[in-house]
């Protein structure tokens, strides 16, 4: 994985798969990752700053994210 993540995102497979960069991998090439993200932080789908949580949002240009 070549970009930085909130320290605060998760989604289900982090919790049954080996390692992180598994569990963001896109299944199907072109079609993104097919699964449900949230902010730790919040315990929402919604960010500390009120912006959709996402692997491809939670990145270092977001005011609440912590690496």
């Amino acid at each position: 994985m070549n970009f930085s993540l909130c320290k605060h995102l998760r989604t289900k497979k982090m919790y049954t798969l080996d390692s992180i960069e598994e569990a963001l991998k896109e299944e199907h090439p072109g079609h993104g990752v097919s699964c449900h993200f949230w902010c730790n932080k919040t315990q929402t789908v919604v960010g500390a700053d009120d912006s959709p949580v996402h692997k491809s949002l939670c990145q270092p240009h977001r005011r609440c994210f912590e690496e």
